[in-house]
């Protein structure tokens, strides 16, 4: 990071949990309030990154797996370039996730692991994209928390509880945590 002064450095903001859970909802939220204040922001939202950098992929252990590391090496190179990247996807599998942290940390850039901790319940009432409809109807297999499995983070940087917050508020809560850890 040399050449880039405190102000200037970027960072990886990872928000994982289950579907509909809020992530990138957050994510935006978060994204807006730094762009108020001048900060280089970006949102690589798991779904949008899917249908063009990861396109041809399925949802089998290996392609979610080569899914989260492209958006991993994605992230770092924006982070180590000053901008905040806000990364809310599903990235199921620890192992996944802890390969890009090693991959940030071989690099000497910021990254937070936040845990959208929305209970499957709730993910299921708000069902945004009508996955969990679908699952129970039979159309559809193979969803994170029901019938395909959820690591949950053991020791995340930051653990949204969002059943009883706003969005607004876990925002606060995860731009609490940047200025805690010296990021913005």
């Amino acid at each position: 990071m040399t050449g880039l002064q405190q102000s200037e450095r970027g960072a990886t903001v990872w928000l994982t949990g289950l579907p509909s859970a809020g992530k990138s909802t957050v994510a935006q939220e978060v994204a807006a309030s730094l762009r108020d204040i001048g900060r280089r922001v970006e949102v690589l939202d798991g779904d949008e990154v899917r249908a063009s950098l990861s396109a041809g992929l399925g949802f089998t252990r290996e392609d979610r797996d080569t899914h989260v590391r492209r958006i991993g090496f994605v992230a770092e190179l924006l982070a180590s370039h000053g901008v905040t990247v806000l990364v809310p996807v599903i990235a199921p599998y620890a192992d996944s996730r802890e390969a890009v942290r090693k991959h940030h940390e071989a690099n000497g850039t910021a990254y937070l692991e936040i845990h959208v901790a929305t209970p499957l319940d709730v993910c299921s009432e708000r069902d945004v994209k009508g996955l969990y409809a679908r699952q129970a109807a039979g159309r559809l297999s193979g969803l994170t928390g029901v019938d395909d499995p959820y690591e949950t983070p053991e020791a995340p940087d930051l653990r949204l509880e969002t059943r009883a917050t706003t969005p607004r508020d876990s925002a606060e809560q995860v731009l609490g945590l940047l200025g805690e850890r010296r990021v913005i």
